[in-house]
C-alpha cells in the first residue's frame, strides 16, 4: 500500500479550496454589476474590497466610460474616507503621545536639574520624540492627501 507525498496532499487541498472558492460565487457580469457591488462594500466600509471591485471594473472594462467616471469618483469617495478615517486616529494618538511626551521630558528635565536623570529615562524621552514626531509626519501627510483628494474632486 502507497501513501500519497505531502506534496500531491497539497495540491489537491490547493485545488479542492480554489475550486471552491471561485465557484461559490457568481461574478458580476456588468460594470454596473461591479459598480454596485464597489458601493455596497463602501457602504458596509469594506473599503479595501470596495477599492479592489473598482480595479477590477477598469481592467474588466476599459471601454465602458460612463461607468469608470463613476468608478473614479467612488474611488476619491473611498480614498476621502480612508484618510480622514486615519487622520482621526493618527490626531489622537498625536494628543496622546504628545501629552506623555511632555511629562516625560518634564520629569527628565527636573530629574537630570538634580543630577538623578538615568540614562533609561533619557532613552525613553528620546524614543517617545521619535514616536511623537512619526505620528507628527503622518498627520501631515494624511492632511496633504485629503488636501489633493478635495482638489481633484473639484476638477
Amino acid at each position: 500500500m502507497t501513501f500519497p507525498s505531502l506534496k500531491n496532499i497539497i495540491a489537491t487541498c490547493a485545488t479542492i479550496l480554489l475550486t471552491t472558492a471561485c465557484g461559490g460565487n457568481k461574478a458580476p457580469k456588468t460594470a454596473t454589476d461591479i459598480l454596485e457591488q464597489a458601493r455596497q462594500e463602501y457602504a458596509d466600509k469594506q473599503y479595501d474590497k470596495a477599492l479592489h471591485s473598482i480595479d477590477s471594473l477598469r481592467k474588466t472594462f476599459p471601454q465602458d466610460i460612463e461607468a469608470r467616471k463613476a468608478a473614479l469618483k467612488l474611488y476619491q469617495d473611498i480614498s476621502l474616507t480612508q484618510a480622514q478615517e486615519d487622520l482621526a486616529n493618527t490626531d489622537q494618538r498625536l494628543q496622546q503621545a504628545k501629552a506623555e511626551y511632555d511629562n516625560m521630558k518634564a520629569k527628565a528635565d527636573q530629574d537630570r536639574d538634580a543630577l538623578r536623570a538615568t540614562s533609561e529615562q533619557l532613552q525613553a524621552v528620546t524614543l517617545k520624540k521619535m514616536e511623537l514626531d512619526s505620528l507628527q509626519v503622518r498627520f501631515d501627510v494624511q492632511c496633504a492627501k485629503i488636501k489633493y483628494i478635495h482638489k481633484k474632486q473639484k476638477e
